[in-house]
């Protein structure tokens, strides 16, 4: 190669590579900067606001009974407070304080030997004036026959006939003692009138008693049946007896605060009349109360069915909500957009409102969610 050559080739190819790098610089420069101007042009692109979550439910038509609710006070069927009717010792005791007693049942026995005593003193004085009364009856056939044949006075035949009357009635007296001693006797045993559950026993074995007491031995209360008692507005008293009269009335019981139904019965008892003082009429129904469901002096809320409404329209109760100009809800529209609606609340039936002007059948309303909610907001939904 010639010298002159090799040394120009030489001095011209570092100067090329530094213009080809330089080159490339520039062309890599200009594509980051294309590239970081886009993505800034995305970046400043506007977004829409993003849909709020909410949860919904869908109003229902249908029928819905139309009840009274109030606050009841169970009553026994019946209670006895149970009382001696003899004087005497107290030498058994035949049930436990709590457990249920059968009519009939022997629950005490007080101390019989007296009256047994009592008894067969009596039942002789009645064998005597029984014996004298046939000695009488007797000597007054015989001067009957006397007087018919002229043999006596009629003053004494009279006289005879006076004795036998006498002695007729001591006899009867004799016998009512000696049924009166028999009724002393079985008082001694003390059974139970009905069927019930005693309470505490106030007088223990071993006790003197007397008769008709102040303090009774034992309560019992009959709780097969039961009776609860409940006062409604007196603003009721017209449907009530309006609906009286076709047929007997359904009520149901079950613990305060809560949609669980103890027991079901009849309503059985209207006051006959309004309490002035607090404006209510009082109530009474009965109740099987088979399972014990029911106590003596619980508090249970009581629900009394009038009739069944037709077609009404339910939401649930959180989906209606207050505001300056009334109560509202907020619809779904099919466009996943939400309207303010106005409505009016007929009345609550358990966890649902009834809802008399404001929602058509199959509406969403929002159910959760109400607070970041306005007209015309855009949601996604979840049903309750």
């Amino acid at each position: 190669m010639n010298p002159k050559f090799r040394s120009s080739f030489v001095s011209r190819t570092p100067k090329r590579r530094v213009l080809f790098g330089i080159a490339g610089a520039a062309l890599l420069g200009g594509a980051l900067l294309v590239g970081a101007g886009s993505s800034a042009q995305e970046s400043k692109a506007p977004r829409g606001p993003a849909a709020v979550p909410v949860t919904v439910a869908t109003a229902t038509q249908q029928n819905v009974p139309f009840r009274l609710q109030a606050i009841g006070n169970v009553e026994p069927f019946s209670t006895v407070a149970l009382k001696a009717r003899v004087d005497g010792q107290i030498v058994e005791v035949n049930f436990k304080e709590g457990e249920e007693v059968r009519k009939g049942s022997v629950l005490f026995k007080i101390d019989p030997r007296p009256y047994e005593a009592t008894l067969r003193q009596v039942e002789a004085t009645q064998a005597r004036d029984v014996a004298q009364r046939e000695q009488a009856r007797s000597q007054e056939r015989r001067y009957k026959e006397l007087l018919e044949k002229n043999f006596v006075s009629k003053e004494a035949y009279a006289q005879i006939r006076t004795n036998a009357d006498s002695a007729d009635a001591v006899a009867q007296a004799s016998k009512a003692a000696v049924d009166s001693a028999r009724l002393n006797l079985e008082y001694c045993t003390i059974r139970s009138p009905i069927d019930g559950y005693p309470g505490k026993i106030q007088i223990q074995m071993g006790n003197l008693v007397k008769a008709n007491d102040a303090s009774p031995l034992v309560i019992l209360n009959q709780v097969h049946p039961i009776y609860v008692s409940f006062a409604v507005p007196e603003q009721s008293l017209a449907t009530l007896r309006t609906y009286m009269k076709k047929g007997a009335l359904a009520v149901d019981a079950g613990p305060p605060n809560s949609e669980k139904i103890a027991a079901s019965g009849t309503l059985i008892f209207v006051d006959n009349a309004v309490d002035s003082s607090t404006g209510t009429i009082k109530l009474r129904a009965r109740f099987a109360n088979q399972d014990n469901a029911l106590w003596p002096g619980q508090f249970v809320t009581v629900s009394l069915k009038l009739y069944d409404q037709k077609d009404a329209i339910l939401v649930p109760t959180q989906a209606v909500q207050t505001g300056p100009n009334g109560q509202f809800v907020f619809v779904v529209k099919p466009d996943m957009t939400t309207e303010v609606r106005a409505v009016t609340v007929e009345r609550a039936e358990g966890d649902n409102a009834i809802i008399a002007k404001g929602l058509k059948h199959g509406e969403q309303v929002v159910t959760r969610g109400q607070l970041r909610l306005a007209p015309g907001v855009k949601v996604s939904t979840a049903k309750s």
